[in-house]
């Protein structure tokens, strides 16, 4: 389960369940593109490919590097998804591979 430290949502490690801030970072595995973690307590290493099936009014969260964001998709592009805050606060362009649907 994940819980929230300051502006970000903590993810706990798979294998010591260590909840840490991890933003993750783009990788390529086996020519597809998924988003890399690490532990900094275990030093395990783990992966998720990036959503593919993200459409209009999917509720996302956003693992930016200053915030974590959750908002409803407005828009889809090949490499990026325009989200909208809750209540419509806030709109923003992300990168793809930072979007996780819920």
């Amino acid at each position: 389960m994940s819980r929230s430290v300051d502006a970000h949502t903590a993810d706990p490690c798979p294998r010591c369940s260590a909840g840490a801030v991890r933003p993750g970072s783009p990788v390529s595995i086996e020519g597809r593109d998924s988003v890399g973690y690490a532990c900094d307590r275990c030093g395990h290493t783990w992966s998720r490919p990036v959503e593919t099936d993200v459409d209009v009014y999917d509720i996302v969260r956003v693992d930016l590097p200053h915030a974590t964001l959750y908002g409803t998709v407005w828009q889809v592009e090949a490499d990026r998804v325009l989200v909208r805050g809750t209540a419509g606060e806030w709109l923003r362009w992300v990168e793809r591979w930072r979007v996780i649907t819920y």
